[in-house]
């Protein structure tokens, strides 16, 4: 159960319910708490599946790790890619 202030201010700004704003709140920390490698190689399967090339992926997955709330060390195209492929 995530923290029970943070469940009230999810709700009293929401339209959700306390069990929905519970659940929603559990599904963000798990994006977030998903290991870097893990989100690596989600993320680039993804992508491929919508037909994008691995330059324009590998440009993109950088700038996302970038954004992220607890930003890993940056990775370069070719760490990446060893994620990915091994």
């Amino acid at each position: 159960m995530p923290d029970p202030a943070l469940v009230s201010h999810v709700v009293a700004t929401t339209s959700l319910t306390p069990g929905e704003a519970a659940r929603v709140i559990d599904d963000v920390i798990a994006f977030h708490a998903q290991p870097v490698e893990e989100y690596v190689r989600s993320r680039h399967a993804s992508l491929k599946t919508y037909g994008a090339k691995n330059p324009e992926i590998f440009a993109r997955i950088a700038e996302e790790l970038r954004t992220r709330v607890v930003a890993p060390p940056e990775l370069s195209e070719r760490q990446l890619r060893r994620i990915v492929y091994g």
